[in-house]
């Protein structure tokens, strides 16, 4: 597997059907760390997701915890965030490398920040009167540079 995406608590499911659609068209595995705020099976999420669901590689962790336990020694976690002092075009990414994603309100909570585990806390550059990007959009563009390294794209 080249790369995981992992949304912590994600609650919009258009946001995470369009990201199941991107997994599956780059060849990722989608964690989803703790409960999410609607059902995988809610309409939205399976519409935006199209006919993938079913190709999805799609592993359910409940808690941060739980998650972070299956992190395996060839494993680096980039924390993604408006916090991270880091630009996303910095780390050299490998195989298996992991991308865990904030949920669309308030982000990841200060407990995964303060962990040992994360390998940095990345940021997308962005205009200083823009607060975020969407979700979906900040995973294509974490998920395209990270596979242009791995494959050389």
């Amino acid at each position: 597997m080249a790369l995981r995406i992992a949304l912590y608590r994600p609650e919009i499911p258009p946001n995470t059907g369009n990201i199941a659609r991107l997994c599956v068209a780059l060849g990722a595995e989608l964690h989803i760390v703790g409960e999410p705020a609607f059902e995988l099976s809610e309409k939205a999420a399976r519409r935006a997701g199209l006919d993938y669901w079913d190709k999805l590689k799609l592993t359910l962790h409940p808690s941060w915890d739980a998650f972070s336990k299956t992190l395996s020694s060839d494993s680096k976690l980039y924390l993604i965030s408006t916090k991270g002092k880091i630009s996303y075009t910095t780390p050299q990414y490998r195989e298996n490398d992991v991308f865990l994603f904030g949920n669309e309100t308030s982000g990841l909570p200060q407990e995964i920040f303060e962990s040992e585990i994360p390998n940095g806390i990345l940021r997308i550059p962005m205009e200083e009167d823009c607060r975020c990007l969407n979700l979906s959009n900040a995973v294509a563009v974490i998920a395209y540079e990270a596979l242009r390294q791995i494959r050389r794209w």
